[in-house]
């Protein structure tokens, strides 16, 4: 029974960085391939601000899949997506897609659209769920497998899985173990989702939390303040916008720090406008 419907899901996966296209490859380990992805159109990125696709993009063509990277998503869009979503068995999966799905495309699908936030919803709604997480000191948090509602991560709970934060765990080494953690979930429930065993839960909205999107001047660190925050700030944005202070005017990267007999640590650093060098601050 479940191999039949297996064969007849018509899925069509909405996402765009490595988060999206990792997710892809944990699907694709059990053969669950989209019929459609949609992307974000190609972007400049790096020094050189070449022209890229992205990770999912990337992904598509690799594996011979239709890819659809529109630049608006409107009523000519919606046309043109229509066709794709006819089939009775037909459902939007949505990773990191990157942009607000207007709601009646999120009705296209007859089996509804569902996404994977990297938190336990209704806890860390919106952009930076994982950071926040490490930020606030959590020991741990989780994954959510959600009904998608037009409304920013409020709508109701499909699955969860929780997760242990280790205690020197950066945000990209955490958002790793979460990526792996909700691909396998997804694998898990989504059958048992489609034949309609499983009846989704509405959040608690008064146990709704919000997140903010990250910007680059949050990185700043101020050396003499609480030190288990700072430690926490320098696990949270690793990878980006990283941890920063000021030093003559000058801004210092903080490449590599620990937390030591209640003490933050400051190893490795780079100067600006210099490179990666061993840290002078703790002497």
């Amino acid at each position: 029974m479940q191999n039949n419907i297996k064969k007849s899901l018509s899925f069509v996966f909405w996402g765009t960085p490595d988060v999206a296209s990792d997710t892809l490859e944990i699907l694709k380990q059990v053969d669950f391939l989209p019929s459609l992805i949609i992307t974000s159109p190609d972007a400049k990125k790096g020094r050189g601000l070449h022209i890229e696709a992205s990770s999912v993009a990337i992904f598509a063509e690799k594996n011979n899949i239709p890819c659809l990277k529109p630049e608006k998503l409107d009523e000519k869009f919606y046309s043109e997506l229509k066709p794709s979503c006819l089939e009775p068995n037909c459902l939007f999966i949505v990773v990191a897609y990157g942009k607000i799905i207007p709601e009646n495309i999120l009705n296209l699908p007859k089996l509804g659209s569902i996404n994977v936030h990297y938190s336990l919803l209704p806890k860390y709604r919106g952009a930076s769920p994982v950071e926040s997480a490490i930020l606030n000191g959590d020991s741990y948090t989780g994954v959510t497998i959600q009904k998608m509602a037009y409304k920013m991560d409020a709508g109701d709970i499909i699955a969860q899985e929780k997760i242990n934060i280790m205690p020197d765990e950066t945000a990209p080494e955490l958002r790793k173990r979460l990526i792996q953690l909700g691909g396998e979930l997804l694998v898990k429930i989504l059958l048992e989702y489609v034949e309609n065993k499983i009846t989704p839960v509405p959040q608690d909205e008064k146990e709704a939390t919000y997140t903010k999107k990250i910007k680059k001047e949050d990185g700043l660190i101020d050396l003499n303040g609480d030190v288990i925050k700072n430690y926490n700030k320098f696990r949270a944005y690793a990878y980006w916008p990283r941890t920063f202070f000021f030093k003559n005017g000058k801004r210092i990267i903080i490449t590599k720090a620990k937390l030591e007999n209640n003490k933050f640590i400051i190893e490795k650093i780079i100067p600006e406008g210099g490179k990666e060098q061993l840290s002078k601050t703790n002497e």
